[in-house]
């Protein structure tokens, strides 16, 4: 039974209890989360669970990567207190305003960086953006496989994965040979809670900071510049509703509806 070298992509969220406080720059058209308390995104977790399960069945090595300001450094030792064996912090004024291609590029350069590993472990969607595009597009500047929506995941050999997706309607079962990106939804574990004993040790532990110095990357396709998609503009709609019952025959009543809605361009 072979080892598996694990890495685990998480992105530190703003805290929903928090979300009214959150605001737009009028400039940059990005959020504004400066004093936001931030939350391991709650399907990373989910990827992180699967990671130390992995571990704990087959022996290897979990690291936990994100990209992310400094200020998110207790989310990465939360990490470690669940059981991470390491946590590495991408992190460079250059990289603020990413969109997920920006993000997926400085990603898959912190795991080029980090050498041998044979799966990559995302959630599959992150609580503020949940575009799903993470996972795959890390994928594609790695040239590995992907396999999204997970709700199973079994190693063989630790060559081999055997993974059941999820569908509309069922599941699809794929095998695909490592190295590969795997993402996951939250039927696939239930998150352990952290013991009050690895806290302390966590507090101890040294995370690495890397920057784009470390990790060598084209300064033209990080960040805000970089991003081939931005906000144009964000705006609340005016909500306007009124009501209106009508009543008698059903066949009067039908042809007084159609009207109406024909008369509001609804149809």
């Amino acid at each position: 039974m072979s080892a598996l070298n694990v890495v685990v992509c998480i992105k530190p969220v703003p805290d929903p209890q928090h979300w009214t406080k959150i605001t737009l720059d009028p400039e940059t058209k990005t959020l504004k989360r400066k004093g936001i308390p931030t939350i391991i995104n709650p399907l990373d977790k989910h990827a992180l669970e699967e990671g130390l399960r992995l571990k704990e069945e087959h022996g290897g090595h979990v690291t936990v990567l994100s990209m992310a300001p400094p200020t998110v450094m207790n989310n990465l030792r939360e990490a470690i207190a669940l059981g991470a064996d390491e946590a590495i912090l991408l992190s460079d004024p250059q990289f603020a305003g990413a969109d997920t291609l920006a993000t997926s590029y400085v990603l898959a350069a912190g795991i080029k960086k980090l050498g041998k590993f044979d799966l990559v472990l995302c959630g599959d969607q992150s609580l503020d953006g949940s575009t799903g595009q993470v996972g795959p597009e890390v994928s594609e500047f790695l040239s590995i496989p992907h396999i999204t929506r997970g709700r199973k995941i079994t190693v063989i050999d630790g060559k081999l994965v055997r993974v059941e997706s999820t569908t509309e309607h069922g599941h699809i079962l794929m095998e695909v040979p490592t190295p590969v990106v795997l993402t996951v939804v939250k039927e696939i574990n239930t998150p352990r809670h952290v013991h009050l004993a690895r806290i302390s040790e966590a507090m101890r532990k040294e995370i690495k900071t890397w920057t784009m110095k470390e990790l060598r990357v084209d300064q033209d396709i990080v960040g805000l510049s970089g991003s081939p998609t931005q906000v144009v503009n964000i705006f609340m709609p005016e909500m306007k509703r009124r009501g209106e019952i009508l009543e008698g025959e059903p066949k009067i009543i039908a042809k007084l509806l159609v009207e109406k809605l024909l008369q509001q361009g609804v149809i």
